[in-house]
């Protein structure tokens, strides 16, 4: 992963960093990894991420649908 840092704004280039980590998880998945996590709890995790996931989903589709 690559930020460049521009006229030495190095505040900026932070930022844009941070945005990048944010959005491919990197964080999330240290913070998953800080802890120990059993086989079942990380199952019932995922489960509930794939139906927040799908939720979501069908509530983004359904406002489409319902403005067109």
């Amino acid at each position: 992963m690559q930020v460049s840092v521009r006229d030495n704004n190095v505040e900026q280039a932070l930022r844009a960093l941070k945005k990048k980590l944010q959005r491919e998880g990197v964080f999330r998945e240290m913070k998953l990894k800080q802890h120990f996590e059993k086989p079942s709890e990380k199952k019932a995790r995922q489960k509930a991420e794939a139906v927040r996931r799908a939720r979501k989903l069908a509530r983004k589709k359904a406002q489409r649908e319902g403005m067109m």
